[in-house]
């Protein structure tokens, strides 16, 4: 399956980044932390399949997704992997199956737990697969039919980077009907796959304070996987963290990544 990734930075001393990002996102949602870290470090940023200009397999599977980002990964210099949201449960599925290809973890507002669905996302796919493509002249038309359904405009900003023109007409460039009927499975953890199955490398979980997807609760479950990591919750960031606490967010990555 074709994985379509970009490089950002050139050669450093630090360890390579790999950012996986969440769903409907794209792997140059990260851009901006790669051009801060640029300085000391390389970044991959993955496009996951079912997104972006990667391809479309049959079946959305976790264990599916890490092993097409495992082999993006070089052999010969574990990384440093970074997954966000559906990203972060991609990464930490590598991790555990792929442990000679990781050098650090970093697991952002999403913990190894099955979270029973997501109406939220349900809800943006309908919006998104309801949209009149032919009555689309522009982006902006786009927007305001978006408005009643996505009543965010952060939030439709973020699903419309998928809006795709190609000439007169536009498409989208996310799989919204594999994506869509998948939901189940992308809320879901895969931990039955996974019995038995440890990544020992330094891990960092970074939670949003004002998001509810890494409780007290979950704190057992990452603990059995990954028995060496610590949490960080970041003030006044929901569940994008990254995006709404960026300064923060690469600082924490730097410290991180130090030798």
């Amino acid at each position: 399956m074709a994985l379509h990734t970009t490089t950002v930075g050139g050669d450093h001393s630090g360890s390579l980044l790999v950012f996986c990002h969440g769903l409907f996102g794209q792997g140059r949602n990260w851009t901006g932390v790669a051009k801060a870290l640029s300085d000391e470090h390389r970044s991959l940023l993955v496009d996951l399949p079912h997104h972006g200009r990667s391809s479309w397999p049959e079946r959305v599977d976790y264990l599916d997704l890490a092993d097409q980002v495992a082999a993006a990964l070089p052999t010969d210099e574990p990384v440093t992997l970074v997954g966000h949201s559906m990203g972060g449960k991609v990464a930490m599925v590598l991790a555990v199956r792929h442990p000679e290809l990781v050098a650090r973890l970093v697991v952002v507002d999403v913990a190894p737990v099955d979270y029973g669905g997501s109406t939220e996302f349900a809800a943006y796919v309908e919006a998104m697969r309801g949209l009149d493509l032919a009555a689309v002249h522009r982006r902006s038309d786009a927007e305001e039919a978006l408005s009643d359904a996505v009543p965010s405009r952060t939030v439709r900003d973020f699903l419309l980077q998928n809006l795709r023109r190609d000439g007169e007409s536009w498409r989208w460039q996310v799989d919204l009907e594999g994506l869509g009927s998948s939901l189940a499975t992308i809320s879901g953890w895969p931990g039955d796959r996974l019995a038995g199955l440890t990544y020992d490398g330094p891990v960092l979980w970074v939670a949003g304070a004002e998001s509810r997807y890494v409780q007290p609760a979950h704190v057992e479950a990452m603990a059995a996987l990954f028995p060496h990591h610590r949490r960080l919750t970041v003030k006044g960031a929901g569940h994008w963290v990254h995006s709404e606490k960026p300064e923060v967010f690469v600082e924490v990555l730097r410290r991180f990544t130090a030798p």
